[in-house]
């Protein structure tokens, strides 16, 4: 096989391992079980609690790539962090679950699956990406107050809907 060869397979399996998500995450249904972190204890909500979870609070974004987005980490659900998705991170809503996030400064909304665990600064409800933050009008001032909204818990064959939130399309 030539060098030219060698080198064009390294560059395809960078850009494919790059921009794939991946959805390997070794969990079954829903994760809800008790973690630490920094020595504060966090309980997630059952599901049932969940599908009726509704806040408001102040929501933050955090950026977990690297590298223009080569430099990847792995989110709470063992999925890879994607510098382009619309995700999001909760301390107490069971994972995976979908939401919509309105932010009340603007009026904007968005539906997003969260994936992830945070924030875990006082005071904070929910992180979102990079992406999510820009769409919701709030990605240059840094942080703007929220409404979160439960849609579903879980995917595949373990969703799980909340009531009233039968749109067609998600």
């Amino acid at each position: 096989m030539s060098r030219s060869r060698i080198a064009l397979a390294s560059i395809s399996l960078v850009l494919i391992s790059t921009f794939l998500p991946s959805c390997g995450g070794g969990y079954e249904g829903y994760q809800t079980r008790s973690y630490t972190i920094r020595g504060i204890r966090y309980h997630p909500l059952s599901v049932d609690q969940a599908l009726s979870y509704s806040s408001e609070g102040i929501a933050s974004w955090y950026d977990e790539s690297k590298f223009f987005g080569l430099m990847r980490g792995n989110t709470s659900l063992g999925e890879r962090v994607m510098p382009f998705a619309i995700s999001g991170a909760h301390k107490t809503l069971p994972l995976p679950c979908r939401v919509k996030v309105t932010n009340l400064k603007n009026g904007k909304s968005l539906k997003m699956r969260l994936n992830d665990r945070g924030p875990f600064i006082p005071g904070r409800i929910i992180d979102v990406t990079p992406r999510a933050a820009a769409k919701l009008g709030f990605k240059d001032q840094g942080l703007t107050q929220v409404r979160v909204e439960v849609l579903s818990v879980g995917d595949g064959k373990h969703k799980k809907k909340a009531k009233g939130s039968g749109w067609w399309f998600w």
